[in-house]
């Protein structure tokens, strides 16, 4: 198996931009999600919030980790960590380290963000390289990507067929991120029924993705807009990422009683 797929990549980037100020998470937030290959259960994947200090600035410290489990573990090895420490008031990124290790495929990178400056200054650790890239104004990693999208949704405006674009620099390049809206859906969980709100980004056909339009992801339409599930279809079988536990939502979580 030669896929190289990263488990943060699906979980994080795929969440439409909007505008109202509404806190959706605080610092204790933790989420595990649990991954499936095919039959395989493929990985547990997990995001933690920390309250800290970056260069005496008061951030949110981001850590998403996933790692394989199971026979898959044994055939195609994935153990990926993430962090950023994004502004606690515009939820932009000042730093974001990316060091994963998927089949074999590794990569250990620090990007420390100028936002005035529009700057992206990358330290390739394994290449022991240092270079800088022009960025775009409020641009975003993957991980600040969910969590700024998640305040700034506004789901009461949301209708079928929105779509979205904002601003990301991922792997030393810029890209111009865009979803779709496609409605809303009550959804079964280990938990209950959720209701949710669905949304299809479009993506790269071609190495990993079967087409442009082969992920789908389900957030809780709620005031947490906690993600709950996700599905792909991959260019080799397909994958599904379903919330598993969590802890620390700022809101009330809600069910739909039977």
């Amino acid at each position: 198996m030669k896929l190289r797929i990263a488990i943060f990549s699906l979980l994080l980037m795929f969440l439409p931009f909007s505008v109202v100020s509404q806190k959706a998470f605080e610092s204790g937030e933790w989420f595990k999600f649990r991954v499936h290959y095919g039959w395989f259960n493929a990985s547990y994947a997990t995001l933690q919030v920390n309250e800290t200090k970056l260069d005496d600035k008061n951030v949110y410290h981001v850590v998403g980790r996933g790692k394989s489990t199971g026979l898959l573990h044994v055939f195609f090895k994935v153990d990926d960590n993430y962090e950023t420490y994004i502004d606690k008031k515009t939820n932009l990124p000042y730093k974001f380290i990316r060091k994963i290790d998927e089949g074999g495929y590794t990569k250990d990178l620090e990007i420390d963000f100028d936002q005035k400056g529009n700057k992206a200054y990358v330290f390739d650790k394994k290449n022991n390289e240092n270079s800088t890239y022009t960025t775009k104004d409020n641009v975003h990693d993957l991980l600040s990507a969910f969590y700024y999208v998640r305040n700034d949704l506004n789901a009461n405006k949301l209708k079928e067929g929105d779509e979205f674009n904002f601003n990301m620099f991922f792997d030393k390049e810029n890209h111009d991120f865009k979803l779709k809206f496609m409605g809303r859906e009550v959804i079964n969980t280990k938990f209950g029924k959720i209701a949710t709100l669905k949304f299809r980004p479009y993506v790269l056909a071609g190495r990993v993705f079967k087409e442009k339009e082969s992920l789908t992801i389900w957030i809780s339409d709620d005031k947490n807009r906690m993600p709950v599930k996700i599905s792909a279809n991959l260019a080799i079988g397909s994958l599904d990422a379903d919330i598993d536990e969590f802890k620390g939502l700022k809101h009330p979580f809600k069910i739909i009683m039977n």
